[in-house]
């Protein structure tokens, strides 16, 4: 299933990377598609626990489902 999710504070590709990474670390073999402008990160499979939990570790701000 795949699901998309608002995330705040990514400023840069660098941010981008750092959620990506936090959330392939959480859900290895994770599609991870990033829109730095509107800070929507898609992801497949969704594990909403696993991306939220990521998301805040790494130092963002995640804002549920987009």
């Amino acid at each position: 299933m795949t699901k998309s999710y608002k995330v705040s504070g990514m400023t840069c590709g660098g941010c981008a990377r750092s959620v990506e990474g936090a959330i392939k670390g959480a859900i290895p073999g994770a599609s991870v598609t990033i829109d730095l402008p509107t800070g929507q990160v898609t992801v497949e499979p969704a594990d909403d626990a696993k991306v939220e939990k990521a998301v805040s570790e790494a130092g963002f701000g995640f804002g549920g489902a987009a």
